[in-house]
């Protein structure tokens, strides 16, 4: 019989760290606010919490190995919003950022979920913020917590 093994919605007992940039705060403030919400919600004590502040998603990734260094952590979740403009700092700021993430997730050996907004326009940042597309910080949250118990039953 095949035997399948995953991760479970629950935050009870995890410590998670956030790294939460405040470029477009506008939009990462709704990110964060659903991505704790979303681990209230599913079991999580908020003492067990906590969130790093940095400047802008081209930070995040640095602020995310630290926390992942401390061994302290279940699972790091990194929200940003990056909104494309009239210039290529977009794809420079966009794809470090994934690319500075991905790289921490594979060494780090506890799940990092990658929660930034990669946009064309702010209408779609606050659509994925908590309008009519959800909040990709509350789905990043969910992923993270589910990554983590997975992570334990491995």
């Amino acid at each position: 019989m095949v035997r399948y093994i995953e991760g479970e919605p629950n935050a009870s007992g995890l410590k998670i760290g956030i790294v939460v940039s405040r470029f477009n705060d506008f939009i990462t403030s709704h990110l964060l606010s659903g991505a704790l919400e979303a681990l209230d919600q599913h079991g999580a004590d908020e003492k067990d919490i906590e969130v790093v502040r940095v400047p802008g998603a081209f930070e995040i990734p640095m602020a995310a190995k630290k926390l992942c260094d401390a061994k302290m952590y279940d699972a790091v979740v990194c929200l940003g919003a990056v909104i494309r403009g009239a210039t290529p700092h977009f794809d420079y700021v966009a794809g470090e950022a994934a690319r500075g993430v991905a790289a921490i997730a594979r060494e780090a050996g506890i799940p990092v979920v990658f929660g930034v907004l990669t946009t064309d326009n702010v209408a779609q940042a606050a659509e994925r913020a908590g309008g009519k597309s959800g909040n990709k910080g509350v789905d990043a949250a969910l992923a993270a917590v589910e990554m983590a118990t997975l992570y334990r039953k491995l």
